[in-house]
C-alpha cells in the first residue's frame, strides 16, 4: 500500500477553482448539454465542467486530455492532466454504467461504487468474478480500495457538501478524478449527451456522437408528435418523503419531459431546475383534479400509496387508476434501471410518457420503464 500511495502522490496535479472563460480553441459541437465543453488547445484537449451543483456559480473543474507519449504543454496549475486513452476506469455510481455499455468499456472497468444497485448484467458478472472490484462506502469512500485499483480515471458527481462528496479526498491523494454534472442538466437530452464527455477520455468521440445522434433524433421525432396537441392532460409528479413533498422545478428535465410528452405539468411555473419543497396543503389543492400522477415515490401499488396518506384516494388520478411509476425495471437489491440506462435513453422514457398521456399516438407500445400501479401487489 505504501508503494501505491507514493506512486500516486508523486503524480499529483493540484486542482483548484478557476474563473470561467480560460479555455480557448475550437469547441466540440454539443447539441443539448450545457454543463461541459471540450475545446482544443495545442496538443491536448481541455474539458471544462461547470454548474457542478446548485449554487456552484461560475466555478469550474478543468481537465487536460493529453495523448500518451505527448509532451506536457504549458497549462494553468488548476488543470488536471489525464493521459488518454484511459485504460483503467472506476465509477462512483451506477449511472455511468450506461456509458460503459454503450461505449463497450467493460474491459476498462476496474471499480464500481454502490455496486449493489447495478442492473447491467455484464458489469454484475465482472463484479461477481472479481474482474471489477466493488468500492465500499456509502457516506464516505474507501480510499484504500480506490488506491489499489490504480485507476487512470475516476468518474464522480458532487453535491457541494464536503460530508458527502468524494472528490476532495481523492484529489488530495492524487487520484485522477473527474467531476461530472449530468444530473444538473435541464433537458433530458442534455443528460444523455454526457456520453460525449466519457467518450473523450477513451478516444471514442465518433462512436459517442453516433450513439447520441440516434437517441436525440428519435427523441425529437417523438416530440414532434405532441407539438400541435391542444388537449394536454394535467400531470402531478413525485410524492412526500419524511413529511416533505419535493416537486420537480419548472426548469427540470422531468418538467421538460412532461411538456415534450404533451402534458401540462402542474408546477411548471416554479423557477428551478431541482426539486422544490411545496406545502402539502397546496399540493392537495392543486392536485386533486390532476389527470395523471407519475413518480409516486417508492410505492408499487395504489394500496401502498393510500397507506401513506388516506387523502390520496380522493385524487382524480388515483380514482381513475392513472398513477404510473418508472419502476418496471428494479433489480433484486432495489437499483432502478431508469437511473442507469434511462439517463442515456430519454427517448425510451419519453415514448413511455407519450403512451401514458396520449396512447393514440403510438399505437401498440411496450413500456420500458413505466408501469401503471395495480390496486395491490
Amino acid at each position: 500500500m505504501k508503494n501505491i500511495v507514493s506512486r500516486f502522490l508523486g503524480l499529483i496535479v493540484m486542482i483548484a477553482w478557476v474563473p470561467s472563460g480560460q479555455a480557448t480553441g475550437e469547441s466540440v459541437d454539443l447539441r443539448y448539454a450545457e454543463n461541459f465543453s471540450i475545446e482544443r488547445r495545442e496538443n491536448c484537449r481541455i474539458v471544462t465542467v461547470r454548474n457542478t451543483w446548485r449554487g456552484s456559480g461560475e466555478k469550474l473543474f478543468q481537465y487536460a486530455l493529453l495523448p500518451k507519449g505527448s509532451e506536457l504543454p504549458k497549462l494553468e496549475r488548476s488543470i488536471r492532466v489525464i493521459r488518454t486513452p484511459v485504460e483503467r476506469l472506476a465509477v462512483l455510481g451506477t449511472v455511468y454504467l450506461a456509458h460503459v455499455e454503450a461505449l463497450d468499456l467493460y474491459s476498462n472497468l476496474v471499480g464500481v461504487a454502490h455496486a449493489k444497485y447495478a442492473n447491467d448484467r455484464r458489469a454484475i458478472e465482472q463484479l461477481e468474478n472479481g474482474y471489477t472490484k466493488s468500492i465500499p462506502g456509502e457516506s464516505s469512500i474507501d480510499i484504500e480500495t480506490i488506491l489499489s485499483l490504480q485507476a487512470d480515471l475516476i468518474l464522480a458527481s458532487a453535491v457541494g457538501d464536503p460530508q458527502h462528496d468524494a472528490h476532495p479526498l481523492l484529489e488530495r491523494t492524487g487520484q485522477p478524478v473527474a467531476v461530472t454534472a449530468g444530473y444538473m442538466e435541464t433537458h433530458p437530452l442534455g443528460r444523455a449527451e454526457w456520453i460525449k464527455f466519457t467518450a473523450s477520455f477513451f478516444d471514442k468521440d465518433a462512436l459517442a456522437k453516433s450513439i447520441f445522434d440516434r437517441i436525440a433524433d428519435r427523441y425529437e421525432k417523438l416530440t414532434a408528435l405532441t407539438e400541435t396537441i391542444e388537449q394536454r392532460p394535467t400531470v402531478l409528479a413525485n410524492a412526500p418523503f419524511a413529511g416533505v413533498w419535493h416537486v420537480p422545478g419548472g426548469r427540470s428535465f422531468t418538467a421538460q419531459a412532461i411538456r415534450d410528452a404533451g402534458g401540462d405539468y402542474l408546477f411548471s411555473s416554479l423557477d428551478s431546475s431541482g426539486g422544490v419543497p411545496v406545502d402539502l396543503e397546496k399540493i392537495f389543492f392543486r392536485a386533486i383534479d390532476a389527470d395523471f400522477w407519475i413518480h409516486p415515490g417508492q410505492t408499487l401499488s395504489l394500496a401502498e400509496l393510500e397507506s401513506m396518506d388516506t387523502r390520496f384516494s380522493a385524487f382524480k388520478a388515483f380514482r381513475e387508476r392513472n398513477v404510473f411509476n418508472n419502476s418496471k425495471r428494479i433489480g433484486p437489491l432495489g437499483g432502478n434501471e431508469v437511473w442507469e440506462r434511462g439517463a442515456l435513453r430519454p427517448d425510451e422514457s419519453l415514448a413511455d410518457l407519450i403512451a401514458i398521456l396520449h396512447p393514440e399516438l403510438l399505437g401498440q407500445h411496450e413500456f420500458v420503464y413505466y408501469e401503471k400501479l395495480p390496486s395491490r401487489r
